[in-house]
Formats: structure tokens, sequence, C-alpha cells
């Protein structure tokens, strides 16, 4: 169960222009503007099971063995396109850093450069970065000075920073959900489905073999499973 808000009408403020955008998705992608949900799951264990499952018979389910080999970590970077339902241009790596996050949203864009992007993300820190609003101020080819970090200018504060990636007058601009609001953003629905269909049950021999397996996951979920989330919530408070 959600917990009751602190403070009920600064979350409605911060939440309505998610659920907004969410509402206008299907008519923003037909006019050409993309509307990409965006998140990192971190920490997906590459964890191989000593010993292979036992199948499923007649009045037994399949039995797992509990014990595993780990081979490491890796941190998928997703979007997940609200009016598609479709997962496009993952980022899989070692790391989630600042440069992280800037490459994974300069990927994206350079996979249809002449969009316009909407990315819907949660406010952590380097989502808010001085490299992202350096990144964007050139794709949007503005030559306004930016400042310094902690001194001056557009760059100074997280706040500032926060206001610039969100100015509607951007080609490349970002919505930001309220703290501690994870559920808000359908890309962590989408982290879900993943977890049960292929990450919970599943045993990976190396890196290289989660890696490919998530990849052939997003392939198959695109292929047989998209379809836009049935967005029901507004900005009610419980």
């Amino acid at each position: 169960m959600r917990p009751k808000e602190k403070d009920p009408e600064g979350f409605r403020e911060q939440a309505q222009p998610v659920c907004d955008i969410y509402a206008q998705a299907a008519e923003l992608h037909a006019n050409g503007t993309r509307i990409l949900s965006t998140d990192e799951k971190t920490g997906i264990q590459a964890r191989e099971r000593i010993s292979p499952a036992i199948p499923v018979h007649a009045g037994q389910p399949e039995r797992q063995e509990y014990e595993y080999k780990r081979h490491g970590t890796l941190c998928l970077i997703a979007n997940f396109e609200v009016a598609t339902g479709r997962v496009v241009a993952p980022t899989i790596g070692p790391t989630r850093t600042e440069a992280d996050f800037v490459a994974h949203i300069a990927k994206t864009i350079d996979s249809e450069p002449l969009s316009e992007y909407i990315f819907i993300a949660d406010q952590l820190n380097t989502h808010q970065s001085e490299s992202l609003v350096r990144f964007v101020a050139e794709r949007c080819g503005i030559d306004a000075e930016l400042g310094k970090k902690g001194y001056t200018g557009i760059l100074k504060t997280m706040a500032s920073r926060a206001e610039f990636l969100q100015d509607p007058s951007h080609r490349i601009r970002f919505v930001f959900t309220p703290k501690h609001s994870s559920w808000l953003n359908q890309v962590e629905c989408w982290f879900s489905i993943l977890a049960r269909r292929l990450l919970k049950r599943g045993s990976f021999s190396s890196l290289n073999d989660l890696r490919e397996r998530l990849l052939n996951f997003i392939d198959y979920f695109n292929d047989v499973l998209a379809k836009p989330f049935k967005w029901t919530y507004t900005t009610r408070i419980a």
C-alpha cells in the first residue's frame, strides 16, 4: 500500500505534470514527440545455479537449486515508451554514473535525432547533473551562459539545473516525479515484468550471458508483449 503523503498539495503539484503527460502520450506521439519513462535497474546479479533445475512433472512443480555462483552485476538503463509500450535504446553496463546516464540519453536521441523528447525520470542527482544540462543545451542549440556549478547561473544548484531541464520550450526536456514516488514512473512497472519473467528464476553463467539474455528478453517483449499500460491514476490523494 502506498504511504500517506506528508504534503498532499506539494505532491499533487509535482505529480500532476507526470499524469498529464501520460494522458496526452498517444496524441504527442502522433505529433512526433517521444515520451520515454527512464530509469536504472542496478545490481542485476549474474547468478548461476550450481545444479540444474528438476523439471516439472505430474503432481510436482519445477524445483530449483538454492545454491549458486556469483559472476558479478550489471546495470540496465531502460526507456519505456509510454505511447507504444516498447522498450527502446537500452544501455547495459557495470555502473550508473553521471557519464553513463548522459551517454544513455545521447544514444536514445541518436536513434531518432530529429524527434522531440520528453523523459520521465526521478530526481536522482545523476538525472539533474551539470553534464546533462550541458548536453541538452548543446543538442537544443541553446547558447545561453550556463554559469558555474555551485556558484552561478543555471548550473548553480540541483534546483536550477532541474528547472532548466524541465523547460517546456526545449526540444529535449525532462519531467521529474516527486521524491519517493518511483511507482509514478512507468518503467518501474516494466522492471517488475522483467524481474518476474526473466531474473527471478534465471541462471546466468557469466556477465555476457546475463547481458545477452537481457537483450533477448527485450526483443521478445517488444515483439510479443509490448502494449501501453492502462494508466488510471490522476492525482487523487488517498
